[in-house]
């Protein structure tokens, strides 16, 4: 009797755990669509906070920035049927704060840039059962400006409207190459 009980766990445990699996196959086409997600999301914001940088420096960026970065997102977001999200452990933004499993995304990236490994997107079901895609955000030169080291690269200028707008920032200290945060792109289909 407990052999067949314990057959029949053994069974449904097996059932259950293939059911909330992400076939290969899958993971490689939400990979590539995770991919696509961030990489147009981060052209959108780039290329409108850039030409705002170019009109009137930080001083007309940053609150841009803060005004548009989460309608575009919310835009691109619905053009995508997914839900994009920028986090990271030091958010300017409270709006964005990570939640626990990005935490421990942006920690296991964390890791491998410790051990000099390559960082790679992640795709996997969340505990909804939906599929999510992760990838990291690693700190290009042009950003320096204004999440850098404040008086090497963040200007007393720069630090006193970011702090008039995030008063709660966190975001600065960066160097060129590090892990800023991560993509979060929970699909809805």
């Amino acid at each position: 009797m407990i052999q067949k009980l314990t057959i029949v766990l053994v069974v449904l445990v097996a059932l259950s755990s293939c059911s909330s699996a992400i076939s290969e196959k899958d993971k490689q086409a939400y990979t590539l669509k995770g991919k696509e997600i961030a990489e147009a999301s981060f052209l959108a914001l780039s290329t409108q906070l850039m030409e705002q940088m170019k009109a009137g420096g930080p001083a007309q960026a940053i609150p841009f920035c803060n005004e548009k970065a989460m309608p575009i997102s919310d835009e691109l977001s619905a053009k995508y049927e997914a839900t994009i999200k920028r986090t990271s452990i030091n958010v300017r933004n409270e709006q964005n704060a990570p939640s626990k499993r990005e935490l421990e995304v942006m920690s296991e990236y964390q890791k491998l840039i410790s051990e000099k490994k390559e960082l790679k997107p992640i795709v996997e079901l969340d505990a909804d059962n939906k599929k999510h895609f992760y990838a990291p955000i690693i700190l290009k030169a042009n950003c320096l400006v204004c999440h850098g080291k404040e008086n090497e690269t963040v200007s007393v200028k720069t630090d006193s409207i970011i702090k008039s707008l995030y008063p709660n920032d966190k975001a600065v200290g960066y160097s060129e190459g590090d892990l800023r945060g991560i993509w979060s792109i929970n699909f809805k289909n």
